[in-house]
């Protein structure tokens, strides 16, 4: 399903607790099954009718067969009642059946908008959430949504119907009961006002506090390792505590209070039996009314209050829905990815020239972490960047790669501003080789091909070849089927990080990303990564991340950064030679080793 109007312009999403406008969103969802809708409606209306003909005709069968005891007819009357009472249940059947249909395709459009959305949203929302949190909103609110298209879309307009004709049908038969059994109405009401003014804040309390607690659970879990090295284990089972104990805090009054629904309504659904059988008997024995109508009245009393008793309890259930939705419809209107390109980029990136020209950036307005960068790297130059932690190095190539955009000045790649350049026209001209190399649960053949979707076996092996893969890929047991658990669990970092080289190899870039690959490998294998490195950057303008010197010293050009600043830049030989900064890190490295 398309985006709304209202996702597409950027206005204001509807404010928190406006229940109404989402409610609205989510209807919008179901629109692609306008006949179906339709065919639902009239079981609805058909079950509806049914349920109340129904009673009718027991009454009807009372006062003409039972009290007069006769028998003549009564084989039609029952036949009669079995009839309406099959065509109910299969209408019922019927509704349930399609609206399901209607439901699931909906929460799909919504679950794959969602995701899609996900993955047009800037690095810079991802760096500020919590991914369990996320993960909570696909999940938990999605599956809050989907219960409630389910069962309370059906339920309530099933009640709203039921309630209407049993009204109708009350006063067509006495008028007095009918007002009797109003009593309980302004009851009702003011019960219903008192606990839905607390649940829907409940209800939204306790989706937060469960988005996240499945936000620390993910993060624990993926720094599990950490946890134990650290002896952090009695640490973050306290946090584990003080979180659940929060949601359980807020599930226990989301459903203390809702509980009082179905009590209040059984209270208040007794003292209307009450008043009809007390008020019906006596108008009976007056000979106002006949049996078969106070037991049609009867029936009909608790069929009033069944509905009001089913709509107060979907509202609960609607209420938990709509604080799901909302979240939901938070991330659907964030912003995405700003496109200024203006400039289709036709011919690729041929050269890989890049020049960075009084750059200034800063995550926000009021703190800077690069300012006036400048620099120029020609078609194959290997570029080196280092410096201190926080230096801005990971910054220029969060740029670069334009993940951000700059806050002042300009980049230019083979002299075309970057940002008149579209992000996957950028992106599908870099390789990126990272100090952590991400592999996904999958064989290593899909894993490499990763870097071009397209590409044969035959080329991804052969890129295998080239990152000095291949040897250790043909001793696994299934070669290149083998499975990788998540993240590559069952291989070791080295092994990880030569089939990422892999990838970034078969994706032919022009423009490559290194961050120190042999940062943490042992020595052999540091000296295969280190071959394979030097075949992907032949020819290729590389942005080295160094965090060891003696991995740049072949750099065409080394940057060094202090407090977004470059201080010095040249080649290693001439940084040695002014003896400044580059020549005190180098000492110092030198006398640690």
């Amino acid at each position: 399903m398309r985006p709304s109007n209202h996702q597409l312009k950027g206005t204001k999403p509807p404010r928190p607790n406006n229940w109404p406008a989402v409610v609205r969103r989510i209807w919008n969802y179901m629109d692609g099954n306008k006949g179906l809708l339709v065919m639902v409606v009239l079981m609805v209306i058909g079950s509806s009718a049914l349920g109340l003909l129904g009673p009718y005709l027991i009454g009807q069968t009372i006062d003409m067969y039972i009290v007069p005891l006769k028998t003549d007819g009564l084989a039609v009357q029952l036949l009669l009642l079995i009839i309406v009472y099959a065509g109910y249940s299969l209408a019922t059947w019927l509704q349930n059946f399609w609206m399901a249909g209607i439901a699931q395709q909906a929460v799909y459009r919504m679950r794959v908008q969602l995701f899609e959305h996900f993955q047009k949203l800037p690095i810079s929302f991802f760096d500020k959430r919590q991914h369990g949190e996320l993960m909570s909103r696909v999940t938990n609110d999605m599956d809050n949504v989907s219960q409630t298209l389910n069962s309370s879309v059906i339920q309530i307009l099933s009640s709203l119907l039921t309630l209407a004709g049993t009204v109708i049908l009350m006063l067509i038969l006495s008028p007095v009961l009918t007002a009797l059994s109003m009593v309980i109405i302004p009851l009702m009401v003011f019960g219903m006002k008192w606990i839905t003014s607390r649940t829907g804040k409940k209800f939204k309390e306790q989706q937060k506090h469960l988005g996240s607690l499945n936000g620390y659970i993910e993060e624990t879990f993926s720094g599990q390792k950490i946890v134990k090295a650290f002896s952090q284990e009695e640490r973050v089972t306290e946090e584990f505590l003080d979180r659940s104990a929060k949601l359980r805090e807020a599930g226990f009054w989301a459903q203390t209070y809702s509980g009082f629904i179905p009590k209040l309504m059984n209270v208040l659904n007794n003292l209307s039996f009450a008043i009809i059988a007390a008020a019906g008997g006596y108008m009976a024995i007056k000979g106002y009314i006949t049996i078969g109508t106070i037991v049609i009245f009867i029936e009909y009393s608790r069929q009033f209050t069944r509905p009001l008793n089913d709509l107060a309890n979907q509202f609960n259930t609607i209420l938990s829905a709509v604080a799901g939705a909302e979240r939901v419809f938070e991330i659907l209107d964030e912003k995405e990815e700003e496109q200024k390109e203006q400039i289709p980029l036709s011919s690729g990136i041929t050269e890989g020239d890049v020049a960075f020209r009084d750059v200034s950036f800063g995550y926000d307005d009021d703190h800077l972490i690069l300012k006036d960068i400048s620099f120029h790297a020609s078609k194959g130059d290997m570029v080196a960047f280092v410096g201190a932690t926080g230096a801005g190095k990971t910054t220029i190539i969060n740029l670069l790669s334009r993940f951000y955009d700059p806050s002042a000045g300009t980049i230019q790649i083979d002299g075309q501003e970057i940002t008149k350049i579209s992000r996957p026209d950028l992106r599908k001209n870099m390789g990126f080789v990272l100090q952590d190399p991400f592999l996904f649960e999958g064989t290593i053949r899909e894993n490499i091909r990763y870097g071009r979707l397209h590409a044969s076996d035959q080329e991804v092996e052969e890129a295998a070849k080239q990152a000095n893969a291949h040897s250790f890929i043909m001793r696994l047991p299934k070669k290149y089927e083998t499975v990788l658990k998540q993240d590559g669990s069952g291989i070791s970092q080295g092994q990880k990080q030569l089939l990422s080289i892999a990838r970034a190899m078969l994706a032919d870039p022009v423009l490559l990303i290194l961050d120190e690959a042999t940062s943490s490998i042992d020595t052999i294998t540091e000296l295969k990564i280190q071959d394979a490195l030097k075949h992907l950057m032949k020819g290729r303008t590389s942005f080295v991340i160094a965090h060891r010197l003696n991995t740049i010293q072949q750099a065409d050009q080394i940057i060094v950064l202090d407090r977004g600043r470059i201080v010095e830049n040249g080649t290693h030989e001439q940084l040695l030679s002014n003896e400044g900064a580059y020549y005190s890190l180098y000492q110092s490295l030198e006398d640690i080793s």
